[in-house]
């Protein structure tokens, strides 16, 4: 059996938690293989809306093992309160989850460097979410992090004084206030909800599981214009969110993957700082953002809005393999009497159709074509979908060379079609 790989293709928010949760029926383990607390993702059904952060997004179906890998950066104060969430919904997050003793501890102070480091950055703010996800992952790659493993440690709080102690010589770098107390006990109360819990070697777990061909979806976080190092950087995240992270996050081998499900918007938002070549700063933009609901699942914070991008899809789309495309939020395109598609960019006075290394230091103006708009509600579409939003769909089957599969039509996991226009 091979494992399944679901992916964001755009600059995250493409709405993962939602297509997670209505094929994880079809698996029997969902397992989250990067990023932490910075994730956002947003489940709807039976009336209810839950935003998940640390939990891989098959939580909700009982008959399915969740696990979060090692790819993860784990903060304990984080999984306390999303634990406790879940047992009020009536979930079972202590017979389905297991958590890989090899993923990092985010800490207190790495949250504050987070917060100082950003705050010294002045108008050249990458926009973290400032949850401790860069330190974390620093620390890991210096070789002087602390993972889940340790905490079942005789020496566990010499290791943590330790590293908080090379964290406090760092902090002194910088003009920033803080007080450490304030989230020390609350961070140990989380270990000690985290050592309720099956901590293991998630990557046996998860080979011995495919050698006994039970069906796995690995599940990113953030997008893939956000990888460490394929993205917009230094505007990224710290980890690698293309589909070789789920190889290294879960200890996966290569040709172990099955299918690459890439997940897009019909459209294209950011939060945070960096480059977007096809951002909208007009009514148009308000307009997407207001009907869409565009503010960050995490942060709160209002997303950038424009128009689809093909060549940094193609580009995505490219770098992870991906084998099906699924669309996100074509309802929100819904009323526009024109849709405007990114084909090429004019870059720095030549014509391409890929998206360059440097978006930011030389001229960029996208080149678009345009397409009629539909008017019909598509939230509650069980039929056929409208005549321009399939030339619409068509256009882009065309360009990336993938065929999109599914197609969301609302926030609910009830309004999700596959493309003969039948529920999921």
């Amino acid at each position: 059996m091979k494992a399944d790989v679901l992916l964001g293709l755009q600059w995250g928010d493409e709405g993962k938690g939602k297509i997670v949760d209505v094929i994880a029926p079809k698996y029997d383990i969902v397992a989250r293989f990067q990023g932490g607390p910075n994730a956002g993702h947003t489940l709807e059904f039976n009336g209810m809306k839950h935003v998940l952060h640390l939990i891989p997004s098959g939580i909700f179906h009982e008959r399915i093992i969740n696990i979060i890998g090692n790819g993860v950066v784990i903060d304990p104060m984080v999984f306390k309160k999303e634990i406790l969430d879940l047992e009020k919904l009536n979930a079972h997050p202590r017979k389905n989850l297991f958590i890989s003793k090899r993923a990092h501890l985010i800490l207190p102070t790495h949250r504050l460097l987070d917060a100082a480091s950003e705050a010294a950055k002045g108008k050249e703010k990458i926009g973290s979410t400032l949850r401790g996800i860069g330190p974390a992952y620093m620390d890991k790659t210096g070789r002087n992090g602390l993972r889940i493993g340790d905490i079942f440690s005789p020496d566990f709080k010499k290791k943590y004084n330790f590293l908080v102690e090379k964290h406090k010589q760092l902090l002194a770098l910088y003009d920033f206030k803080y007080d450490l107390k304030e989230h020390e006990s609350s961070w140990f109360e989380g270990i000690e909800t985290i050592k309720e819990f099956q901590c293991i070697e998630t990557e046996k777990y998860l080979n011995d599981a495919l050698n006994e061909n039970k069906s796995v979806l690995a599940e990113g976080a953030q997008g893939s214009l956000l990888d460490i190092d394929f993205g917009s950087y230094p505007f990224v995240t710290s980890s690698n969110t293309v589909c070789a992270g789920a190889c290294t996050g879960l200890g996966i081998a290569p040709n172990r993957i099955g299918k690459v499900l890439g997940i897009f918007k019909a459209y294209c938002t950011r939060v945070g700082s960096g480059p977007f070549p096809t951002e909208l700063n007009d009514a148009t933009g308000e307009e997407l953002r207001k009907t869409g609901n565009e503010f960050g699942a995490t942060t709160g914070r209002p997303r950038r809005c424009g128009w689809l991008d093909l060549p940094a899809l193609r580009y995505a789309v490219s770098i992870s393999g991906v084998t099906d495309l699924i669309m996100m939020k074509a309802d929100v395109l819904s009323g526009q009497d024109t849709i405007r598609v990114c084909t090429h960019y004019n870059y720095n006075g030549q014509k391409i159709d890929f998206l360059p290394y440097d978006l930011s230091s030389y001229p960029l103006t996208p080149i678009y074509k345009e397409f009629k708009g539909w008017k019909s509600d598509l939230r509650n579409t069980v039929s056929a979908l409208p005549q321009q939003l399939e030339d619409y769909i068509s256009f882009i089957q065309n360009e990336i060379k993938v065929p999109i599969t599914l197609i969301s039509v609302g926030p609910d996991r009830k309004q999700t079609l596959n493309r003969s226009g039948v529920l999921v």
